[in-house]
């Protein structure tokens, strides 16, 4: 492979929304570190990725998609749709493509996750990303992590864990040993300097948002 060729590592980010909303409750509601935000949180990546794929020069979120299940209006009132609207806002400054489903009144979430799974395969396979990174711990995913792999392009889950009196976040053993790689966020807070630093400049002050969950 030529030097042009390893200039850049193109990164896909996939969110599974809930799980990561979840965590953003987690860290400002009973941490109070802040609103977790998605310009640094692609800067953690890329900085993590340079450290576990070498070979590059650069390394940069080319592609980022969000997948969630979206209230209709008859079933949220007008606090659950201006914290709808501000995440679609953060997400649009941010360079993510939001994708909701609309939200089942019987099965709730439906289709999320073969909705991400789609998306991240059609990016893959049309050779957009280098290295796919999907922000999740369900397991759900292993299917598509070795999809992904089976067409030359690595897979990075990066995950929370954590467990306070209300709530909890974890990843399924499974689905980490099947992934190239592996970034616990969580670790990151009594990481090194340079990663602690990195930790802290993931979050933003804000209006306490409106849980709903």
């Amino acid at each position: 492979m030529s030097l042009t060729d390893k200039s850049l590592c193109r990164i896909g980010v996939f969110y599974d929304g809930t799980y990561f909303t979840r965590a953003q409750f987690y860290f400002y509601v009973d941490r109070g570190l802040g609103w977790l935000v998605f310009t640094p949180f692609h800067e953690l990546i890329e900085f993590f990725l340079r450290e576990k794929e070498q070979g590059y020069f650069n390394y940069r979120v080319v592609y980022a998609g969000w997948y969630q299940g979206l209230f209709t209006t008859t079933q949220s009132d007008d606090k659950q749709r201006r914290i709808d609207r501000n995440r679609h806002i953060d997400l649009i400054h941010a360079g993510v493509e939001p994708k909701f489903v609309p939200m089942s009144q019987t099965q709730g979430e439906k289709g999320v996750d073969i909705t991400m799974a789609l998306d991240a395969l059609q990016v893959g396979l049309e050779g957009k990303i280098d290295i796919a990174v999907l922000v999740t711990g369900a397991g759900d995913f292993i299917p598509l992590v070795r999809a992904l792999m089976k067409n030359g392009i690595r897979v990075a889950t990066v995950y929370f864990e954590y467990e306070s009196k209300k709530s909890k976040s974890f990843a399924n053993e499974r689905l980490l040993n099947v992934s190239n790689y592996v970034l616990n966020i969580n670790e990151y807070e009594n990481d090194r300097k340079a990663n602690n630093t990195l930790f802290r400049g993931l979050f933003r002050q804000q209006e306490t948002p409106v849980k709903h969950w």
